[in-house]
């Protein structure tokens, strides 16, 4: 995995001593909900790292100092209390708080789970809240986030609102329902609207730095937040800067 940024770690250093974030597991073989998942804790002072299955997830549960574990339970696979169960079993990582996220269709693996020791289980569809607030209480963090983002804190320009410990979008108070990828690049164009921003800005802003990703793709998911903004919030309007990038308009303009 990428090393973080020089100017990543000069910000985490106060009086030369690194602010150490909350490490947490997170054990899917799904990219688009470790995105969501990553991006959700680490508006929250969260930091994440990936494990696809159980030797991988337990070798990062030797090598790293880990805070707590979540794991995505899918009707297509038992792994979930495979992993609970070894790493509830191992001294090292019997004390770690383990989070299980319940796919519909998984809810037969409720007892596996329960035997294997989980501390707390969802079914998804949930509220993100609900989970940084449980990973919160288990670690007996204070509750408001990192970088000067609180809890309740929204984006706003015109009618269009990011709720972002949510993952929520609204525009003219009706849901806007984005995937990971877009809910990110949307955040970006509204953290700043009428900056233009380059294809290789939102590349860095919406995807892991290990993965490379071409501008085309970058145009594909502008052109699904568009659709969607133009169902719920139709004065809401993404500009293509030929040569540039793409800019959120302000409302005056």
């Amino acid at each position: 995995m990428a090393s973080p940024p020089t100017e990543a770690v000069e910000a985490d250093l106060v009086l030369g001593v690194a602010l150490m974030k909350p490490l947490v597991l997170i054990c899917s073989q799904d990219a688009e909900l470790y995105l969501f998942l990553s991006h959700i804790l680490g508006v929250d002072g969260f930091t994440s790292e990936p494990a696809g299955g159980v030797k991988e997830a337990l070798a990062l549960a030797d090598e790293r100092e880990l805070q707590a574990v979540v794991l995505d339970c899918g009707a297509a696979s038992a792994t979930g209390p495979t992993i609970c169960a070894r790493l509830k079993g191992e001294p090292r990582t019997g004390g770690l708080p383990v989070i299980a996220l319940i796919a519909p269709g998984a809810e037969n693996q409720h007892l596996d789970l329960l035997k294997a020791g989980i501390d707390e289980s969802f079914v998804r569809p949930f509220a993100p809240a609900k989970l940084l607030d449980c990973l919160r209480t288990k670690l007996a963090l204070p509750k408001p986030g990192s970088n000067g983002i609180e809890n309740s804190s929204w984006l706003c320009c015109g009618s269009l609102e990011m709720k972002l410990d949510a993952h929520r979008v609204r525009g003219n108070g009706h849901d806007i329902h984005l995937g990971p990828l877009e809910f990110n690049l949307l955040r970006q164009l509204l953290e700043a609207p009428g900056k233009v921003f380059s294809r290789d800005e939102l590349i860095g802003a919406a995807w892991p730095d290990n993965i490379h990703i071409g501008a085309r793709t970058v145009d594909v998911h502008i052109s699904r937040i568009r659709k969607a903004l133009k169902a719920a919030s139709p004065g809401s309007v993404i500009r293509t800067v030929r040569s540039a990038g793409y800019s959120l308009e302000k409302p005056d303009d």
